[in-house]
């Protein structure tokens, strides 16, 4: 049986000795790890760092109150999933309400009763780990274990909007298997997405950045997205994953380029000038792939925006 990651809490409160209390309190918990703030900018700074599994707030604060923290991590969606409990001395029905109406997951109010809220945190801990586990799933396509569709378009928006602010190159890959229907046609729909396993992990291995992407796009069509990455290099990257394939040594008799498995590939580069542009990089890159299947298949085609 795996260990367990372990879940780490941010305690935000401008007392040493509360956060000392609460912490105290979490101490026997295992698979824990706990980080403190004494106000909200340094709460910001250390989320943005590494975001929390759950935050731990107090609301009276100077400079900023723990309801003004609360608002700016909910209305960011990189942090608006982070569980909130709010903890603090504010007893009277309204302020309880306000809180929960920002977004907070509990309310407990001051003094507080430390088993009580270590039971509390523990199944808020719980409850992270499923959405979590879920979130995973719902982006990995089940076939093949790689990124699917669904986190293909949120990466992409993602390193669109950050090659733009930065001015940086962006290329994307898109990749088909040649022949694939003639393939299931003579091995059969088994065979066939034991192909895609195949061709999917060998793509995946062969992407080496951490800010490299691959998932599967549809049906046997695969996407490559890669950030900071001019259109020379990515047409060596598209022959290295078209190689990839080739040394595989998949056999598909029903191919009419090559005695084994094999793919075409469209490659296109930009400097993003425009958010509402975005697709044209999906659009050129897919014109590119229909180029290298009329030219023969087995081959990358590709150019800059």
């Amino acid at each position: 049986m795996t260990e367990r990651k372990k879940q780490q809490i941010l305690i935000v409160d401008d007392v040493p000795a509360n956060i000392q209390l609460l912490g105290n309190s979490l101490i026997d918990s295992n698979n824990l790890t706990i980080t403190f703030a004494t106000n909200g900018k340094s709460a910001l700074e250390s989320i943005s760092k590494k975001q929390p599994d759950l935050i731990l707030m107090d609301i009276i604060m100077p400079e900023m109150n723990g309801y003004e923290l609360c608002k700016i991590l909910k209305d960011d969606s990189k942090t608006m999933h982070i569980p909130i409990m709010f903890i603090t001395a504010k007893s009277e029905d309204e302020d309880e309400y306000y809180g929960f109406n920002l977004g907070a997951v509990d309310y407990i109010t001051k003094p507080f009763n430390p088993k009580l809220v270590r039971a509390r945190v523990e199944n808020q801990l719980r409850l992270k780990r499923k959405t979590d586990l879920l979130e995973k799933l719902s982006s990995i396509d089940g076939l093949t274990e790689i990124h699917n569709r669904r986190r293909f378009d949120e990466t992409l928006s993602v390193e669109w909007a950050r090659a733009r602010r930065n001015q940086t190159f962006i290329s994307l890959i898109l990749i088909d298997i040649d022949y694939f229907k003639q393939y299931n046609d003579h091995y059969g729909h088994a065979e066939g997405d034991r192909c895609l396993q195949k061709v999917a992990q060998a793509l995946n291995s062969s992407v080496k950045r951490p800010a490299d992407f691959v998932a599967r796009y549809g049906g046997e069509e695969f996407v490559v997205i890669l950030p900071d990455t001019d259109l020379e290099s990515a047409l060596f990257m598209a022959n290295k994953l078209r190689e990839s394939i080739t040394q595989q040594e998949i056999p598909h008799k029903g191919s009419l380029v090559s005695a084994n498995v094999s793919i075409s590939l469209g490659v296109a580069t930009t400097v993003p000038q425009s958010d509402e542009k975005r697709d044209i990089i999906v659009e050129t890159a897919d014109k590119y792939l229909y180029e290298a299947k009329t030219s023969g298949r087995n081959q990358v085609k590709g150019a800059s925006i």
